[in-house]
């Protein structure tokens, strides 16, 4: 794959095969899976969500995949993080993440950082990406994705699960409610129980993961309507998923009237 006359792709025989999918969907097509590869997206955390996450964009064909974590890959990760293999035990998860997709497409730049998302190297980080999914299973830096985004103008991919229910919304600055407009403030720790205190169901961070996925695909293509303003829960007892409007807060601290300033 090459770039051409004003930087337009140009697919070889093997891109042409790869994305043939993508090629005969009239809403898609050449010019739709040139966005794709031109994507840039960043995941921050290569576990449960991450991991579908990570895999469907590589294999629909976004160029440059940034994979964020500091952990390494542990035995109990894998009843669902599926990035991951026995073969990988010990292993930081941020390079197994980059070996499996790059394994898979070729065609996709994958960045490994071996370190956690924190307040200093959030900014630096964040503003090389069109996109930014939330893989994460603690609430700190969720707000803390959510926030940085916010104020770089960044859309944001939230999903969460635990046990067997999971949520997801998409955050574009500007055009709707973040994460803090509904969620406030971050949990004073040990009040809610993590995934690793209370389980998860191992398939269900696959459905979220892939939601995820679906809307940074849809937002890269500039195609249908976005999770923005609308949480959507998924009880997978029942089988059932059930959409809430939220609404922007006047008064949130970070995207609001009149934010306060921001370290």
């Amino acid at each position: 794959m090459k770039a051409g006359e004003a930087g337009v792709l140009k697919f070889g025989e093997d891109q042409i095969a790869r994305y043939s999918r993508h090629f005969i969907i009239d809403e898609v097509g050449p010019k739709g899976q040139e966005k794709i590869c031109k994507g840039k997206v960043l995941i921050v955390g290569a576990g449960g969500l991450g991991s579908p996450a990570a895999y469907y964009l590589a294999a629909a064909g976004v160029g440059t995949i940034c994979v964020i974590d500091e952990d390494v890959v542990d035995l109990s990760n894998l009843q669902r993080q599926i990035l991951h293999t026995t073969g990988d035990l010990g292993k930081p998860k941020a390079e197994s993440a980059r070996d499996k997709l790059t394994a898979l497409n070729p065609d996709c730049r994958v960045k490994p950082i071996c370190a956690r998302l924190t307040a200093g190297n959030a900014p630096e980080i964040i503003k090389e990406y069109d996109a930014v999914v939330d893989g994460t299973d603690n609430f700190t830096t969720r707000f803390l994705i959510n926030d940085a985004c916010v104020m770089l103008g960044k859309p944001f991919f939230h999903g969460g699960v635990l046990r067997f229910f999971g949520q997801a919304l998409t955050v574009i600055p500007g055009q709707g409610p973040c994460y803090r407009c509904i969620f406030g403030e971050p949990p004073v720790p040990g009040t809610v129980p993590t995934c690793a205190e209370a389980g998860v169901l191992g398939v269900l961070p696959g459905i979220i993961g892939v939601i995820q996925a679906t809307e940074v695909l849809k937002y890269l293509l500039g195609l249908g309507d976005l999770l923005v303003g609308r949480l959507l829960t998924y009880d997978a007892l029942s089988l059932q998923f059930r959409e809430i409007q939220v609404k922007k807060n006047p008064d949130c601290p970070v995207c609001g009237k009149n934010p306060p300033e921001t370290d």
